[in-house]
């Protein structure tokens, strides 16, 4: 399985990196890992609904340019479907089953996603309703894509 992570903006704590570099390298007999950082778009604090707009566009149009026809997306959106992770684990298993072997997690900047990418996604998935910076959110995913791999495996893992 190939699973891709399309993000907005650079990763800058050294903590944040060490982790994602332990679970991508945790992932590695289980799915190849891509992680693909994109520029957010600069803007100023005090923005009105259509410069948040804007920048959201600007950005999805990045981020759809690295998504290919053929890849499963699974949007990160605090209004998507919350799922534990024996749910997430069975969407994964059900996407190789039936051949689906590129996916893209996309993760937005500060702002969320443009509502292109939210109509490109085929399901968008939310991991709680509280706001988390989306640089710890790299972190998150992938140590919950490993624990889903471990479940589909019967393998071991910490609850």
């Amino acid at each position: 399985m190939n699973i891709s992570i399309v993000t907005i903006g650079k990763l800058k704590e050294k903590y944040l990196k060490q982790g994602i570099a332990e679970f991508t390298k945790r992932l590695g007999p289980y799915a190849k890992i891509d992680i693909i950082e994109l520029p957010d778009e600069k803007a100023p604090e005090n923005l009105s609904e259509s410069e948040m707009e804007q920048v959201k566009v600007k950005e999805g149009e990045r981020i759809l340019a690295k998504i290919s026809d053929d890849t499963h997306v699974i949007a990160l959106a605090i209004q998507g479907k919350q799922k534990s992770s024996e749910e997430l684990a069975a969407d994964l298993d059900k996407l190789a089953t039936y051949g689906k072997s590129k996916i893209a997690f996309v993760i937005g900047g500060s702002l969320g996603l443009s509502d292109q990418v939210l109509k490109r996604s085929n399901d968008k998935l939310s991991f709680s309703k509280m706001t988390f910076p989306h640089q710890l959110m790299r972190l998150i995913l992938l140590e919950q894509v490993y624990r889903a791999f471990r479940i589909n495996r019967g393998e071991p893992y910490h609850k």
